[in-house]
């Protein structure tokens, strides 16, 4: 439920972004939010926490395709990629760190502290856009020169970059299909392994910094944009170490195949991200397909795993098969997108 809610807001807010201002966007998104952990914090019933998080969620649509827009918004194409490997690093470091530090904070503080950090946390982002759209009012215009740079003799002809664009929007929502998948039977992982909650946030947040030395890689070296293997490798990987994480429960197996797992998903991420701002100039409505994309996978994968194992409950990995084989449609939409013809 809360991955189709994501994927109808981010789609929507990317285009009200634009449209209304991405400051305004922040204010709202940030707001909302903000109401949505204080409510989880206040009401206690099952009922109260759902509609909590569906509200906190719709706010968090605002945010990203609206910060993705802000960070590309009006720079050359050579700075773009600049520009969304920071952001990319930025917020996988902080992603990482939470899922890292995550089960210590529950076993030692108090479960309540996934609504109090993240609330202190919101409201400090609302404060810091106030004062971040003053610096934004008081920049001096950039230069002329810079709003029309001379084409790059190696870029990808438009055509060829719109098909890169949509392979990877394609290959994102199946790489979360995936990752959703897999978190929410994380616990199961855990107790398989051993693992007290303190200990299931350290070994299972691997793939998190693996996927944030893919970030920094990817950031640094531009060999892979537009170079269809490269992406074809990622989904590849993504479906074997998928398979693997969930189908073998040994600890080094599991360590490994959750290395393989950050990798893969890192460059498909990144590749959707950086072809949405890299291709065309309207930012935030990119941004949003970008965040829609990811909502989407978000809702598959879980929602095609609980299907399976309602209707073949006596096998325990039926939930698994099925989404492997979800990832294979992908890869199968994959190939074609490549070598149709226009």
């Amino acid at each position: 439920m809360i991955g189709l809610i994501y994927t109808l807001a981010s789609w929507q807010a990317g285009k009200l972004a634009a449209r209304f201002g991405y400051f305004n966007a922040l204010k709202f998104g940030f707001g909302l939010m903000a109401v949505g952990l204080a409510s989880g914090l206040l009401l206690h019933t099952v009922g109260a926490k759902i509609v909590t998080a569906c509200i906190t969620n719709i706010g968090m649509c605002f945010i990203w395709p609206t910060i993705e827009a802000l960070v590309s918004e009006g720079d050359t194409p050579e700075h773009v990629p600049h520009a969304v490997g920071i952001y990319n690093i930025t917020w996988a470091a902080t992603n990482a760190a939470a899922f890292f530090i995550g089960g210590t904070l529950y076993d030692h503080i108090s479960h309540k502290i996934i609504f109090y950090l993240p609330l202190a946390m919101v409201i400090g982002q609302f404060g810091l856009v106030f004062w971040l759209k003053i610096l934004h009012a008081n920049l001096p215009p950039a230069p002329a020169e810079s709003k029309m740079p001379p084409p790059d003799p190696n870029r990808p002809s438009p055509a060829r970059a719109k098909t890169f664009l949509r392979m990877a929007w394609l290959a994102n929502p199946f790489a979360y299909v995936a990752i959703n998948t897999v978190i929410p039977l994380i616990p199961d992982l855990a107790r398989k392994l051993e693992l007290s909650p303190t200990l299931a946030g350290f070994f299972c947040s691997i793939w998190f910094f693996a996927r944030l030395g893919t970030f920094v890689i990817l950031w640094l070296w531009a060999g892979w944009h537009y170079r269809f293997g490269f992406l074809l490798a990622a989904y590849l990987l993504l479906i074997a170490s998928f398979a693997v994480l969930l189908l073998v429960a040994q600890f080094w197996v599991i360590l490994v195949a959750q290395i393989i797992f950050g990798l893969a998903i890192g460059l498909i991420y990144y590749s959707s991200l950086f072809y949405s701002m890299d291709v065309g100039e309207t930012k935030g409505e990119h941004g949003g397909v970008h965040e829609a994309a990811i909502g989407a996978g978000i809702f598959l994968g879980p929602a095609v795993g609980a299907t399976a194992l309602r209707y073949f409950p006596q096998h325990s990995s039926s939930s698994i098969w099925a989404v492997s084989g979800l990832l294979l449609v992908g890869l199968a939409g994959l190939v074609w997108l490549r070598y149709r013809k226009n």
